[in-house]
């Protein structure tokens, strides 16, 4: 059976221009199983999905979908259904509500959670038991329950047209037996570099991304992690050298961004991973880390390691320059250990970036005039300031449901980076929240030493377009 992977191309703004680590991975299983399959993703593709479709017809399209996704993956699903094919879901946003989806003719089927071993059941199973209804595109299929039934992570319809959602699947314990990602698959040369933003365009990059480690135990209210849950599986130094040789040696990459939600818990296995990256003479390619690491599992040596291994640029999840506001949100970190971290980075001669959210709960102007001082205290080479969100499924979407006010009128209005407040609570009203946002992009990129070292960058004038439209709708 043909499969095809699909990641489907938002409507309003999106950012990401790296590859579908999701997809890459299912790809890798997949074909270790013996299928044949092919990714599309929608973010760098010349031709739609149904011209590709009608060129190249799969028997089996499996689509993935963030929240603010989920209405272009709803419709990807239609088209390619309206193509003869059986239906996937998954990622974030179906794991969490795999009901609402499931609701829809257009979706077959909803796999929940980690997909690697539930795929590869589920091809198994269409094999032996093909859908029970046909081809109409405008009806649901419908499944033997005594075979699907039996697929742990998986939702479906059976033979009654009743919607069933199996017992959740266990996440594997020992990840490093994963088979690595596709990553032949992906059109690399349609990718841009990882940070064009601080590094400028480079339209001959060649970059790649690796996950050294799945998960985060920690409980930030606002971090949605339906996927991996409050789990921290890491693989072993050994396999991700390997991994990483294959990327420098054999495809060639120009850059490799670590994209865990924390790479370095375990302090010394990222130490180790350096030391090993140096004796193998991994260095010479350029890495960062894409994500923010753990401030708390960081030192000098670390971060020293890092830079002689390759390392050039380190992202830290500051969030809130607030005692109150970092401990109400579960951070378990303390300004100061936020200002070691970049301090040491900065001595071993690393680029910094920030991440910070504005409208948390218990915030109010002060606090929020606080985060912008930190800000420009640390003053990395990269900002980015986000207003919070309540993605479904995190405890600050609870907080906003019983306490406040949610804007949002669909799930597309629910992107990290968009210019509007999602929410408002009591004391914190939406316009001051839009108002610092705005007030810290301002203060922090418009001062002269900035605008002086812009002015500077390569790209910075062949760009010029696309740092007006950043001007107005982050600067206004």
């Amino acid at each position: 059976m043909r499969v095809l992977l699909v990641s489907p191309i938002s409507k309003v703004w999106n950012s990401r221009k790296h590859i579908h680590m999701g997809l890459g991975y299912l790809a890798g299983s997949l074909l270790k199983a013996g299928y044949e399959v092919e990714i599309f993703d929608a973010v760098v593709e010349e031709e739609s999905l149904d011209s590709f479709l009608k060129r190249n017809p799969f028997e089996v399209v499996g689509i993935s979908s963030p929240t603010p996704l989920i209405y272009e993956a709803w419709e990807a699903a239609q088209i390619a259904k309206n193509h003869g094919a059986v239906t996937i879901l998954g990622g974030p946003h179906p794991t969490i509500m795999p009901h609402e989806s499931m609701e829809r003719p257009e979706v077959d089927l909803v796999v929940r959670g980690e997909a690697e071993d539930t795929i590869i059941e589920l091809m198994q199973a269409l094999e032996e038991a093909p859908p029970l209804k046909g081809n109409d595109p405008e009806k649901p299929r419908l499944f033997s329950e005594s075979v699907y039934g039996k697929i742990l992570g998986l939702s479906f319809r059976n033979e009654e047209g009743q919607i069933v959602h199996n017992p959740p699947r266990p996440l594997r314990k020992d990840i490093d037996n994963i088979p690595w990602p596709a990553y032949h698959l992906f059109k690399i040369e349609r990718y841009t570099n990882l940070q064009p933003l601080t590094d400028g365009l480079d339209p001959n990059a060649r970059a790649y991304t690796i996950v050294t480690s799945r998960g985060c135990p920690y409980q930030c209210i606002y971090c949605s992690k339906p996927i991996t849950g409050h789990t921290w599986r890491p693989r072993s130094p050994a396999e991700v050298i390997k991994e990483w040789r294959y990327l420098v040696e054999e495809l060639g990459a120009t850059e490799i961004g670590v994209t865990d939600d924390v790479w370095n818990l375990d302090l010394e296995r990222a130490k180790e991973i350096c030391r090993l990256l140096i004796k193998e003479g991994l260095n010479k390619v350029p890495w960062i880390t894409i994500h923010g690491m753990r401030v708390t599992s960081t030192d000098e040596e670390l971060f020293q390691l890092m830079k002689k291994a390759g390392c050039k640029r380190v992202g830290f999840g500051v969030e809130s320059g607030n005692e109150e506001i970092l401990r109400r949100i579960k951070k378990g970190q303390t300004l100061e250990q936020v200002r070691q971290a970049f301090r040491n980075a900065r001595k071993a001669g690393l680029e910094t970036m920030g991440f910070f959210i504005f409208g948390l709960p218990g915030e109010n102007e002060q606090t929020m005039e606080d985060t912008i001082r930190f800000a420009l205290e640390l003053d990395p080479e990269l900002a980015n300031f986000m207003m919070a969100v309540p993605f479904p499924g995190t405890e600050l979407y609870q907080i906003v449901m019983r306490e406040g006010k949610l804007f949002a009128k669909s799930w597309r209005e629910f992107g990290i980076h968009d210019d509007k407040a999602h929410y408002e609570l009591p004391g914190l009203p939406a316009s001051l929240v839009e108002k610092k946002w705005h007030e810290a992009y301002r203060r922090f990129y418009l001062r002269p030493s900035r605008i002086w070292k812009r002015l500077w960058k390569k790209d910075t004038w062949r760009r010029l377009p696309e740092y007006i439209a950043n001007f107005l709708r982050f600067f206004k």
